[in-house]
């Protein structure tokens, strides 16, 4: 291939990327890194067609292009390439390549080998499924997992659930003056078998009905009010779920996430403590 033919492909390339055409776009350039992959121009070339195939969700190719372009990108300066392929890398849950590629952009990993178990703080995550949209918390394992800290209410979705998500936050959440990136979920990577219930619980005090969601969280199990639930909000677009903590005493419903043996054993001890007012009744699987 000539330099002038592959400078057309180029130009050909960059107009399927600005449509958005990413399938095209990563073809033209693999077409010409057959031919030039080493040249000055090469790493974004390689980098551009491995991030088409991630908007794709075609991990193997972003994997295979990434690992490309990484291996042209400066270790140590943040460089995306390094992000990139860190995704692709955990996706495939090839713990080595992810752990180089997240020291590559120059994050600190915790010491050891295999899968990431680190503490990278909370965060919110945008769950998408099938353009059913709800915005949670997550605790981050790492620079692109995070375990679900609510229950969700979108179906088939669960509390304990671990998620990977893109790396640009898109949008923030501010609680007491701290502000919590937002993260779009890239995929679902690990299912919770913890199911989803609902019960009916009242509570004369608020510490009443902060004591029993606090009593689950110590069972690892999760428990939140219905009232938790705003519709939108500044971030997102319309319609998209958010979970807020709002407790509230009196008669409410509370979801949980939890083996309906032990759902009813914790109720049953929350209700049966010196507090006076404690009740709970309506307890059912939510399909």
């Amino acid at each position: 291939m000539r330099k002038s033919e592959a400078k057309q492909l180029i130009e050909q390339a960059r107009a399927a990327w600005d449509a958005e055409e990413w399938q095209r776009a990563a073809d033209l350039y693999e077409q010409v890194l057959a031919h030039y992959p080493d040249l000055e121009a090469s790493a974004v070339w390689w980098y551009d067609a491995a991030l088409g195939h991630k908007f794709l969700g075609n991990w193997e190719k972003a994997y295979e292009l990434g690992v490309q372009a990484a291996a042209r990108s400066p270790r140590g300066e943040g460089d995306p390439a390094f992000w990139n392929l860190g995704i692709a890398a955990t996706i495939r849950r090839d713990w080595a390549t992810a752990r180089d590629a997240w020291s590559g952009f120059g994050i600190d990993l915790p010491d050891g080998e295999g899968e990431i178990a680190g503490r990278f703080g909370n965060a919110c995550v945008r769950l998408d499924t099938d353009g059913e949209r709800e915005v949670v918390w997550m605790e981050r394992l790492c620079p692109t997992r995070g375990r679900v800290l609510n229950v969700p209410v979108t179906g088939g979705r669960r509390y304990g659930e671990i998620v990977v998500h893109d790396g640009e936050p898109k949008g923030e959440r501010v609680v007491a003056g701290t502000t919590y990136p937002v993260f779009d979920e890239l995929l679902l990577f690990e299912p919770s078998d913890l199911p989803t219930l609902t019960v009916t619980v009242a509570a004369a005090e608020q510490a009443d009905l902060e004591a029993l969601l606090q009593l689950f969280t110590d069972h690892d199990f999760g428990a939140e009010p219905e009232s938790s639930l705003v519709v939108h909000c500044a971030c997102c677009s319309e319609g998209t779920l958010h979970k807020e903590r709002s407790v509230h005493a009196g008669a409410q419903r509370v979801s949980l996430a939890a083996p309906e043996d032990a759902a009813r054993r914790l109720l049953d001890q929350w209700a049966g403590e010196t507090a006076i007012g404690r009740s709970w009744s309506g307890l059912e699987a939510v399909a």
